[in-house]
Order: structure tokens, then C-alpha cells, then sequence
């Protein structure tokens, strides 16, 4: 009985520290268990596997001759107005022996009338200039002025402000002439050369496919590593400096490092903790009240045996003291000690502490408790809890090994996308024919490239010669009227007015001697430009073209472009382009054997049923945890029925309030003292001092150690009656709240199994999903596109119609306005020399 309390002592500081272990889990909430399926985790980052032979999309660029370009093609729409000769193509095609002329001057009217326009100029204006030279040598023409007249300054102000015009517009016209020429040479060479180039290109493509496919299906790694680093978990071994005492890292790992079967552990772990961790939080609680509960019991049943007993140990020593007390203050001889006489009577025993109740069969019944040791149990019952992540990763070790295999069986499916792509023996014909019009394209380009040197160096020589003209033009006129501000008498000779008639003639000769030439060439790339713009670019923007090559019979046998590419049957030319162009694959416009639908060999079930099965399929028990053992039920139940809750601890408080002994005996020894002090008779002062220390040393020795006990005893009643009223009601919630919680744990964990099962579910199926669906974005857009050849014809359009046939007709443009504005320019120069030279007669 003696070692009881130094148990006692022992068992709630192990009780103490795993409270304290408990409230520290409390404090830690989980992170949440909610499913994230938009995490940043869950997005894959494939890398870029785009075709590393690729035709580049070309555009128009804005230019600022883009109004002098409008401006050239709405002239021509007003030349040729005629829509595509869908009659004359097909006869020229297929028969061009039974071509008639007629067909063909009826359709290039517009072009007929200009040819007739440019003879006439080439013929005339050669013709005028070979009778100015007669005139000229005959003295007629470009002469001098034979009167002076009072309007010849307004006339000459006039001819040198026409003159000065047609000069400006040639040389605007000779500069953008110029601009345009320069703009096709730089072109021309990249253009042409981009037609082998891009025809290489996309028989590379073409040929490229397969590994294409390959590299692509091989790509499965990244969503497979990403699949196996989710269920195998990556995490240190090291212990965290920070952790409490027994608790295992796993609780404080972050979910996103753990793998599958210790997030599943991590999970139940986190959502059933706080209900666990309470009811341990409670059974702790009833067992300390048990154990401090009994400790108090036996010191109430103690202190109240050996107050009994002190109690009657005193009773006969204060009955003599009071008798001696009283006989002494009663004595004659005692002066003024009546005062003190009642005080001294009232001197007997106060609480009797044999009255109160008994406890001892409240400790009989609790005799031997408690039989466990509660400590241990709620360690051992937080131990196996804190155990659900490890065991989950040992019960979900063969699931986890499984579903690797599983990974591996899939790899094989993805392969089957690559093994089954149908385009290797079907984009045969597309390259031969690629590979074809790349050998015959050859002569016609370099044909083109060198009509392309002589143009250039035709136009820039008669540009030259046009600028050699103007400069004569303005020397001409600066010379001349110079001249006629320093001439005093129109009649006189001036030196630099000649001078400045003579570079006017020298222009004016040099504009007849080349303007047949310039107009040939305006006619030759008129000819050319205008029917690439109105025959071939203005109806292959219109899609009219497409449509002239798709019609049956249009084009021989031979040009059948349906046949050429392999297009499906029930395509054309227009259609395969417009699904090329909205990013259609090869397979989707190619004729094939079988059809292929890429899209049913991408879907996600295909390759993640087994995936998906076995991780439905699995169940494991991990929520088996015993909080209570039965020895302890048992000793809570005895608790409970103990009877500490009948004990009438009222009794004891009301005893309590009673002292030991009615007067107070240090009061009474110092009354004694103070009469000692007043008395003239020796004997009797020296009583009253014996009595006074007696009654000091009844105090000190006996009824001091006896408040102690009673003081004592208040700390256990205390306890005891807070907790009495509340006992059976506490234990009754405990115990069921700890089967409840057993109960429910192993139920609980299992829905939370199969509800972050349910979750790795659907974020590896996203990882399925993304992949599929980047293999057919992929192969779609660009590994096995045929956007490529849309692009092709794109960017032959943009060439021939946007780089090189607009700024070539804008020369032939510029040019003819040079060549046109000429003849004003001679007419007003011829005028223009009679005014600089001397007047013959003078008329006033």
C-alpha cells in the first residue's frame, strides 16, 4: 500500500507524455484530402516534336506601292474582263492542234487592242521623229521665233510649266520604274528557287512519316515515368529534426512527394485522425481520473482513520488542561481572570471525524485497479494508427508491382498506333509525282531566271536613258531661262539660252530614237504580267482555278491530279485542299485500302482498362485499430459501479468546517500570558505561565499536525465531489465513443482507400488522355499533315502573284507612263527651244 502512490506517480507522467503526444498531432492538421484534378502536377509537358522538315507559310507584306499595285490591277480588270476560258483551257489542253485563232483574239481582246496601240506608237513616233530630223535639217522646225509678241512671256511661262510637269510624272514614273524592277530581281531568284525547295520539302515529309509516327509513339515514356514516379513515391529517409516523439515522418510528408500507397496512408491517416486522436484523448482522461481518483480515496480513508484516532488521543489530555484551566482562574487570588473564565470553559473538541462515511467499500471494489496499464494501451493504440501509411504501403506493395506491369502490357498497345499507320505504301504516288514535276519544273525555271537577267537589264538601261533625257530636259531649261533673264534684247544672241535649246533637241532626239524600244518592252512584260495576273492570280484567288481542275474532262488523263496524289475517290483537288488547310491528316484525304480512324485508336480505354480494372478491383483493411482493450473496459466499468459517485462527501465538507478544538487554544495562551502579567502573587502568575505554554505545546505538537490532515483531506474531498456527480456519465461517453470509433475506423478507411484510389484513377487517366490526345494533335498538325501542301500552294500564289507578278507589272506600268508621256514632253521641248533663241524681227 505504501508503493501504491509512487505507481501512481509513475503511471501519469507516462499518461502525461501521451497526452502531450496527442495534443501535438491535434495542432498539426492534415493538409486537405479533396482531389485536385487541374493540379500543375497534372499537366504534362511533352517536348517539341514537330517535324523537323517543315514548309514555312509565306504572307503578304504591306509595302508602300500597295496603292500602285491596286491601281495596276484594276486596270487590268478594265483590259480583261473575260472570266477563265474554261472552254479554251480545256480544248488547249487536251487538243491544241484544234485551237482556233478566233477563240483566242476574242478572249485577249483587251490585250489585242493594246498590242495595236503599241505597233502604232512603235511605227509613228520613229516615223515623227525622222520628219523632225527633216524639218530640222531644212531649218523648219525648232527655229527660231519670227516676231516678238507682247503674250510670248505668258506662252513661254506656260511651256515651261508644261515641261516641268511631264518631266516630274517621268521621273516619278522612271523611280518607281525603277523600285518595281529592282523588287522583281530580288524575288525572282528566291521565288524560283523556292519551287524545288518546297517540292524537296515536302517529299521529305512525305518521306519522313514513319519515323515521325515513331518518334511520336515513343514519346509514351514521358506519361509513363510520370505514372511510375506516382506510384513508386520519392522521399528521403531522413528523420525530420522537428518531429515529436513517436510519430513517424510519414505524417508529416507532404502528399505530392509520397507514392500511391503512402498517400492512401497519408490520406486515411489524415482524415481519421482528429476522431481518433479525440477518443485517445478521452480514454486517456478516464483513465487519469481513474488513477487520481483511487490516489484520492485512499488518502480521504486515511486521513479520516488517523483524524478518528488523534481525536481521541486529545480528548482526555484537553479535559484535563480545561480543569486545571478553569480551577486556576476560579481562584480568588487570580485578579481579573473572571474575563477569561468562560473561554476557558468552552474548551473542548470540535470536528469528529468517526462520524463521517466510510470509503472503504468504494476502495474494496477498486481494489487491485487498475488490472492495465493504460499508458501502454494508448501508446500501442496510437502506434498501430500511426502505422496506417506504412502498412499501406506494405498491404498495396503487389497492386503497386501489378499496375507496373500493366504500364509495360500498354507500352505495347501504343505501339500498335505506329505498327498500324497505314501511310508509308500510300504516299508513294504523292512523291513520284512531287519527285516528277521537280525534274520538269528545272528547264522552265532557268528559262524564266534568264528572260528575268535580259528584262532587268533592258528595263535598266531605258530607265537610264529615260533619266539621261530628263536631265536634259532640266539643264535645258535651267540654261535657257538663265539665258533669257540675262538678255536685254530678245533680237541679241545669247550664248547659254542656245546652249539650253540645244540640250532640249538633245533630249527630244534621244526620246524619238529609244521610245520604240521602250514600248516593245512595255508591251513584252505587259503581255506576260498581265495574263499571270487576269489568266492565273485573280482566279486562283477566287478558287476558280481549283474549280477548272476539278471538273471531269477538263484536264487529259495524264494531268489527272486525283490520280497523281492518290486522292480518296470521292475527293478533289478544292475539297483536299480546304481539309488540308483546316489541318486534316494524310490518311483523311488519301485513298486508302481500308479507312482509318485515328481518332478510334486514341481513345483512353483502349489502353487504360487494365489499368483502370485493377485499381477498381482493390480492397485492403487498414483501418483495424484497438483503442480499448478489454481488461481496461473492464476497469472502467468497475470504476463506474464503484460507488465514488454515492459517497456523501457533503458530510465531510460540513466536518470540515467545524475546528479541532472550539476555542482556540494559542488565543487561550495568550489571554493566560497577559493576566500572568497583571497578578501580584507570584504562585499564581507563575501558573498561569505553566498553563499558557501547556496549551502552546498541545498546539504545536498535536492539534497542528491535525489541521494538516484536514487540509489535506479538503484537497480530496474536493476532488472527488467535482468529479463524483459526472462519473458514470463520462465513462458511459467514453466507452461507446471508443467502440464507435473502432467501429467506424476500418469502414471509414475504406471509403477513404477507395476514394483517393478513385482519384489517383482519374489523374493518371489525364495523363492517358493528354498523351492521346498530343499524338493526335501531333500527327495531325504536323508529323502526318498534309497542311504542307495546302501551304505549297499557299505560298506559290504569294510568290508568283503577291511578290513577283505585282511589282512586275508595276514596272511595265511605270514604265509605259514614261514611255507615254514622252510625246508631250517632245511637243512642249520642240516649242519650248524657239523661246530661248534670239527673235529675227522685233515688233513693237
Amino acid at each position: 500500500a505504501e508503493g501504491a502512490p509512487g505507481s501512481l506517480l509513475a503511471t501519469a507522467g507516462a499518461m502525461r507524455a501521451v497526452g502531450l503526444l496527442l495534443a501535438w498531432a491535434l495542432l498539426h492538421p492534415a493538409a486537405s484530402q479533396q482531389c485536385h484534378p487541374s493540379s500543375p502536377g497534372g499537366v504534362l509537358r511533352f517536348t517539341d516534336r514537330h517535324a523537323e522538315i517543315r514548309v514555312p507559310a509565306l504572307h503578304r507584306v504591306p509595302s508602300s506601292l500597295d496603292p500602285l499595285y491596286g491601281l495596276v490591277r484594276r486596270c487590268l480588270d478594265l483590259i480583261q474582263q473575260n472570266p477563265l476560258p474554261t472552254e479554251l483551257l480545256r480544248t488547249a489542253l487536251n487538243d491544241p492542234g484544234s485551237v482556233r485563232t478566233s477563240q483566242v483574239v476574242q478572249y485577249e481582246l483587251g490585250y489585242v487592242v493594246c498590242a495595236a496601240v503599241a505597233l502604232l506608237f512603235t511605227v509613228a513616233v520613229p516615223v515623227a521623229g525622222m520628219c523632225f530630223c527633216y524639218c530640222r535639217s531644212r531649218r523648219r522646225c525648232g527655229g527660231r521665233l519670227r516676231a516678238h509678241r507682247r503674250s510670248l512671256g505668258c506662252r513661254r511661262r506656260c511651256l515651261l510649266a508644261c515641261l516641268s510637269f511631264t518631266s516630274l510624272v517621268i521621273l516619278i514614273s522612271v523611280t518607281c520604274a525603277f523600285v518595281t524592277s529592282q523588287r522583281v530581281k530580288g524575288q525572282m531568284e528566291p521565288g524560283l528557287g523556292a519551287v524545288p525547295s518546297t517540292l524537296r520539302t515536302l517529299r521529305q515529309h512525305l518521306a519522313n512519316v514513319p519515323q515521325g509516327v515513331q518518334t511520336v509513339v515513343d514519346t509514351f515514356e514521358v506519361p509513363r515515368k510520370q505514372i511510375i514516379s506516382d506510384l513508386g513515391g520519392k522521399h528521403g529517409a531522413g528523420r525530420h529534426p522537428e518531429l515529436a516523439p513517436g510519430m513517424d515522418e510519414a505524417l508529416t510528408m507532404p502528399r505530392c512527394l509520397a507514392g500511391l500507397s503512402r498517400s492512401v496512408g497519408l490520406s486515411i491517416h489524415g482524415q481519421l485522425k482528429a476522431m481518433t486522436y479525440s477518443a485517445l484523448a478521452d480514454l486517456q482522461d478516464r483513465a487519469g481520473d481513474l488513477q487520481t481518483s483511487l490516489h484520492h480515496l485512499q488518502i480521504l480513508h486515511r486521513t479520516a482513520r488517523a483524524l478518528a484516532a488523534a481525536r481521541a488521543e486529545l480528548e482526555p489530555a484537553l479535559r484535563e488542561r480545561r480543569r486545571r484551566v478553569v480551577a486556576l482562574l476560579d481562584d480568588p487570588r487570580c485578579t481579573s481572570c473572571a474575563s477569561v473564565l468562560g473561554r476557558a470553559q468552552g474548551l473542548e473538541l470540535g470536528a469528529d471525524y468517526g462520524k463521517v462515511p466510510s470509503v472503504e467499500k468504494v476502495l474494496k471494489a477498486l481494489a487491485g485497479l487498475p488490472r492495465s496499464d493504460f499508458a501502454e494501451m494508448i501508446r500501442q493504440g496510437n502506434g498501430t494508427f500511426n502505422s496506417i501509411p506504412e502498412l499501406a504501403v506494405e498491404r498495396m506493395a503487389q497492386v503497386i508491382q501489378d499496375l507496373r506491369g500493366d504500364l509495360a502490357r500498354t507500352a505495347e498497345k501504343v505501339q500498335s498506333i505506329a505498327d498500324g499507320f497505314p501511310l508509308p505504301d500510300y504516299t508513294r504516288p504523292v512523291s513520284e509525282a512531287l519527285l516528277k514535276a521537280e525534274e520538269r519544273s528545272q528547264p522552265y525555271l532557268r528559262e524564266a531566271e534568264r528572260f528575268e537577267r535580259y528584262r532587268w537589264i533592258a528595263g535598266t538601261v531605258l530607265c537610264s536613258i529615260i533619266l539621261l533625257i530628263l536631265a536634259c530636259n532640266v539643264t535645258g531649261m535651267a540654261l535657257g531661262a538663265y539665258g533669257l533673264s540675262k538678255r536685254e534684247d530678245p533680237s541679241d544672241y545669247e550664248c547659254r539660252g542656245e546652249a539650253g535649246a540645244k540640250f532640249l533637241l538633245v533630249g527630244v532626239g534621244l526620246a524619238f530614237l529609244f521610245s520604240w524600244l521602250l514600248i516593245l518592252l512595255v508591251f513584252a512584260t505587259f503581255l506576260v504580267g498581265g495574263n499571270i495576273q487576269t489568266l492565273v492570280c485573280r482566279n486562283w484567288v477566287n478558287q476558280e482555278i481549283y474549280k477548272f481542275i476539278d471538273t471531269p474532262g477538263n484536264l487529259p488523263p495524264s494531268m489527272n491530279v486525283t490520280h497523281h496524289l492518290n486522292l480518296r475517290r470521292d475527293s478533289n483537288l478544292s475539297s483536299a485542299y480546304r481539309e488540308c488547310k483546316s489541318g486534316a491528316g494524310l490518311w483523311e484525304v488519301l485513298q486508302l485500302d481500308r479507312s482509318y480512324d485515328l481518332d478510334e485508336h486514341l481513345r483512353t480505354p483502349k489502353y487504360a482498362a487494365d489499368f483502370q480494372k485493377r485499381l477498381g478491383e482493390f480492397t485492403a483493411n487498414l483501418g483495424d485499430v484497438r483503442l480499448l482493450r478489454s481488461e481496461g473496459r473492464q476497469d472502467l466499468e468497475t470504476f463506474a459501479r464503484s460507488g465514488v459517485d454515492e459517497v456523501d462527501y457533503g458530510r465531510f465538507q460540513e466536518e470540515m468546517k467545524n475546528p479541532v478544538v472550539q476555542t482556540s487554544l494559542p488565543g487561550l495562551a495568550r489571554n493566560l500570558e497577559g493576566l500572568q502579567k497583571m497578578q501580584r502573587n507570584s504562585t499564581v502568575a507563575g501558573r498561569l505561565a505553566a498553563e499558557a505554554r501547556a496549551l502552546w505545546h498541545m498546539q504545536n505538537s498535536t492539534v497542528q499536525s491535525q489541521e494538516a490532515l484536514v487540509a489535506k483531506l479538503g484537497e480530496s474531498v474536493q476532488f472527488l465531489s467535482r468529479l463524483a456527480p459526472h462519473l458514470k456519465e463520462r465513462v458511459k461517453r467514453t466507452l461507446a465513443t471508443t467502440a464507435s470509433v473502432e467501429a467506424r475506423l476500418p469502414v471509414q478507411a475504406q471509403q477513404i482507400l477507395r476514394q483517393e484510389l478513385g482519384c489517383f484513377t482519374r489523374k493518371e487517366l489525364r495523363y492517358f488522355a493528354q498523351y492521346l490526345s498530343w499524338i493526335g494533335q501531333t500527327l495531325r498538325e504536323d508529323v502526318a499533315s498534309c497542311q504542307p501542301l495546302a501551304t505549297a500552294l499557299d505560298n506559290a500564289r504569294v510568290i508568283l502573284c503577291d511578290r513577283i507578278a505585282d511589282p512586275w507589272n508595276a514596272f511595265w506600268f511605270s514604265l509605259g507612263c514614261c514611255t507615254f508621256f514622252l510625246i508631250p514632253n517632245i511637243i512642249f521641248a520642240v516649242r519650248l527651244t524657239k523661246h530661248f533663241r534670239p527673235i529675227r524681227n522685233r515688233l513693237m
